[in-house]
């Protein structure tokens, strides 16, 4: 019995060295990972210059598994497609959403997380989560996302201020220089009320899912002609889904799973 068990654990030994080496073989051994440093809880910037936060852990975690050296560089988000295909790093973790305009010029991995869209406003607003309701209010969201697509497709009649992080948007808000923020729940939730400048504060409103506007969940992104890196990327998600790294992760950054239906 004891000599079929070291067969078994030799083979089972085996079997994840050959996957490994599959690995390395297919994957270069180190990648850069740029993300945008300024949208926490998913990714910011510590006090030393470091990146932190739920996806450079996750990130982190998927390279461990895919057995790469990883480094990150982080870039303002108005750039961070552009910087990609300039070839300053190799993919991109960075709440970046898969959409199909997206699909049409960078390759995508399965997604890592999805989380619904929302509205923050004061908790005294009189503001009714509507395009009549919000019809000649200020609104604010961060520029190049899906929450500003939504805005100019859906909620013509707002004024719609765009701001380079969700930070800025916060910081005018909490002024009074607009009405409202729309953003996605987490962060608003995490980057926002969680702290001592969201009390007086709340989210109102429907939850905005449509894939239309809000894609089908953040991916790591990388070039076109990088999409083995993509695949590779995809089999991590899973295996880290399968194993639990990916549940402590999200019970680390939020409590909940992030993961998305």
């Amino acid at each position: 019995m004891k000599e079929i068990l070291k067969k078994a654990a030799y083979g089972l030994a085996a079997t994840v060295a050959l996957t490994g080496a599959a690995w390395a073989q297919d994957l270069p051994e180190k990648l850069v990972i740029g993300t945008e440093g300024a949208y926490p809880p998913f990714n910011y910037t510590d006090s030393d210059g470091n990146a932190q936060g739920f996806e450079i852990d996750l990130g982190n975690a998927m390279c461990a598994h895919l057995e790469i050296e990883c480094d990150w560089l982080t870039q303002d988000w108005d750039g961070i497609i552009p910087v990609l295909q300039a070839k300053k790093y190799d993919a991109i973790i960075a709440s970046l959403y898969i959409t199909d305009e997206r699909r049409e010029v960078i390759a995508f991995s399965d997604k890592y997380y999805q989380v619904p869209a929302r509205f923050l406003v004061p908790g005294d607003s009189d503001l009714e989560i509507s395009a009549e309701g919000l019809d000649g209010a200020v609104v604010g969201t961060q520029r190049a996302t899906s929450f500003e697509r939504y805005m100019n497709d859906n909620m013509p009649g707002t004024e719609l201020r765009l701001y380079g992080t969700m930070d800025e948007a916060y910081l005018d808000l909490g002024s009074g220089r607009i009405d409202a923020v729309m953003g996605d729940v987490v962060a608003i939730q995490n980057g926002f009320l969680n702290k001592p400048d969201g009390e007086g504060f709340e989210m109102r409103g429907p939850e905005f899912t449509g894939p239309e506007w809000f894609g089908y969940g953040a991916g790591v992104a990388v070039r076109k002609d990088d999409k083995a890196i993509a695949d590779a990327f995809s089999e991590a998600i899973t295996a880290l889904r399968e194993n639990g790294t990916y549940q402590e992760i999200s019970d680390k950054w939020f409590g909940l799973n992030v993961y998305g239906g």
